[in-house]
């Protein structure tokens, strides 16, 4: 494999809070916001296992893979990216993935969130599902749908909005798509607080701490 090729990032760049500049090794990024700051919606118990142990995890496996070799060169874009679909290194591809998509999954969570998203949004999120609550409802659909652990992610595909699930690892921008926010579906994201019952979950988090602010400011328009 050619490292030195060009990888192409899709818009990453304009994604808020990820940086694509080489860097050497990788690291957990800092929490937003405090352990406490999302309850009562998601603990501070959850938190600290989710960020500590699942998102650290990654992080860590990540590591001991890349150390010693030209990715470790890479930005974590720009490896999981070039790895994608490329069965020898599915497990650095997943690790990478799943890092990335827990920092953008912190991001997609304000404790001020909720309420009515800026103008900018709102406009795409008319013409694209008629009204919020539209939206809303078919984010709870395709995360409660029976697809196993994943994602659930607002994107930006082509000039408009969609929803889309990804499981596992597997996040939009693999699939040319621009991912405005993420709501994390594996059971571990909310079995602590609401054992079974991820649509109370995604409904809660959905009416308190989506951050329509941070979706806004990654259209990049």
């Amino acid at each position: 494999m050619n490292l030195q090729a060009q990888v192409s990032i899709p818009d990453a760049r304009s994604i808020r809070g990820f940086d694509t500049a080489t860097a050497p090794v990788f690291e957990l990024p800092a929490l937003p916001y405090s352990e406490h700051a999302l309850e009562p919606v998601i603990s501070a118990r959850t938190l600290r296992v989710h960020y500590h142990k699942h998102h650290q995890g990654y992080v860590d496996r990540l590591n001991r893979l890349v150390s010693g070799t030209p990715f470790a060169k890479l930005s974590l874009t720009q490896l999981m990216l070039l790895v994608a679909g490329q069965p020898e290194h599915a497990p650095i591809f997943n690790n990478a993935a799943q890092a990335w998509n827990h920092g953008f999954y912190w991001r997609s969570l304000n404790p001020k969130g909720g309420g009515t998203p800026p103008a900018t949004l709102m406009s795409l999120i008319a013409a694209a599902f008629g009204n919020l609550d539209s939206l809303k409802q078919e984010l709870t659909t395709a995360a409660i749908s029976p697809f196993g652990s994943g994602w659930v992610w607002l994107v930006l595909d082509g000039k408009n909005l969609k929803v889309v699930k990804t499981g596992n690892a597997d996040n939009p921008l693999i699939l040319n798509r621009k991912p405005l926010l993420t709501i994390d579906v594996w059971e571990h994201a909310y079995n602590l607080d609401v054992p079974d019952r991820r649509a109370d979950y995604v409904k809660a988090v959905l009416e308190n701490l989506i951050d329509w602010a941070f979706a806004a400011d990654n259209l990049g328009l």
